[in-house]
């Protein structure tokens, strides 16, 4: 199988690659990959081997639909990574998560229906269904997204959607929980707490700390991915849940234990807008048709995370500051 992989140098874009690679899911011991990756500030080249007989890498805007037309031929099948995924970057400037996860989703999905590449898995975020206050969200719950980002993620499942019913396109889409684990952009909570408290700094809590998030190791959410894959229907939707619900203040708690800190290191700050109280997945469905179940422990994943921050600051520290830098250099290239 040759499988194009967007947004492969992302954090979990980056995962399933390096997990296929090492021939760690069975009946891929002989795919190839093609990465398709923008390279903005939260793709990383570094996050993938430098060489691989099995890897290509293609530097490209999955907007662009006549490099798509060029890369895709050849493939078996995509998996679609490829997102503006920060909620605190679309309140403040939504524009970019519309263009890239609307637009660029329809852009793809025009450049498979043209080129024959018929297989397609979307990865989405449990954020479409908004806020939950009990219980727990089944797949064919309403899209009641809050923020921007999750409107723009919820957009795009119903663009591959209709593409599927449409065009007929094998799409399935997938949804999952927050993701953790190594090579994580430090924008995202646990590795900005664990970054921050290893390098001495407070750490912002939003609010009172009750939002409630169920998380997944992104080794457990990739395995879900290949499932999908590999068996999954098309037209369907999957939920990939964790099955582990921790308030933000409880999981600052722990992180500051792994990180040896006290409580002074927390600083409550204003909540987010819109900020939504609670998610919670019911993926019956991927573990009764697919044999899905997460093998990592919350408690040791974490462990295991901070531990790889802790031993990594040569990976995270230029990618830590890096959109600063970016920023800053475009401050300076405007007024010259």
């Amino acid at each position: 199988m040759r499988l194009l992989v967007t947004g492969g140098a992302g954090f979990i874009g980056s995962h399933f690659v390096r997990t296929v690679l090492e021939g760690g899911y069975p009946g891929h011991e002989d795919t190839r990959v093609t990465v398709f990756d923008k390279l903005t500030y939260a793709g990383n080249r570094a996050n993938l081997p430098a060489a691989h007989p099995k890897l290509e890498f293609v530097r490209g805007d999955v907007c662009d639909g006549r490099l798509l037309r060029e890369v895709l031929p050849g493939h078996d099948a995509v998996l679609h990574f490829a997102a503006e995924s920060h909620v605190d970057r679309s309140v403040d400037s939504a524009r970019e998560f519309v263009r890239t996860n609307v637009g660029g989703t329809q852009e793809l999905l025009e450049a498979c229906l043209a080129t024959g590449v018929d297989r397609v898995v979307h990865i989405s975020t449990d954020e479409v269904y908004g806020s939950i206050t009990e219980g727990s969200w089944t797949e064919d719950r309403p899209l009641l997204p809050n923020s921007p980002y999750a409107a723009s993620k919820a957009s795009s499942d119903l663009i591959a959607r209709a593409y599927w019913r449409t065009h007929g396109l094998d799409v399935s889409i997938t949804r999952c929980s927050n993701n953790y684990g190594p090579y994580q952009h430090p924008e995202k909570v646990i590795p900005l707490f664990t970054t921050q408290l290893l390098e001495g700094k407070q750490v912002p809590l939003y609010g009172d700390g009750r939002n409630v998030r169920e998380w997944l190791h992104v080794d457990d959410h990739c395995r879900a991915l290949t499932l999908v894959l590999d068996k999954g229907r098309a037209g369907e939707i999957y939920n990939v849940g964790g099955g582990n619900e921790q308030t933000n203040r409880h999981l600052t708690e722990r992180l500051l234990e792994l990180c040896g800190a006290d409580r002074s290191m927390v600083r409550e700050v204003a909540d987010r807008k819109g900020h939504d109280l609670r998610y919670a997945l019911d993926e019956r469905k991927i573990r009764e048709e697919l044999g899905y179940a997460p093998r990592v422990p919350f408690e040791k994943g974490l462990a295991e995370t901070v531990a790889w921050y802790r031993d990594n600051p040569g990976w995270w520290t230029p990618v830590k500051y890096r959109r600063d830098e970016l920023a800053r250099q475009g401050a300076e290239g405007s007024t010259s």
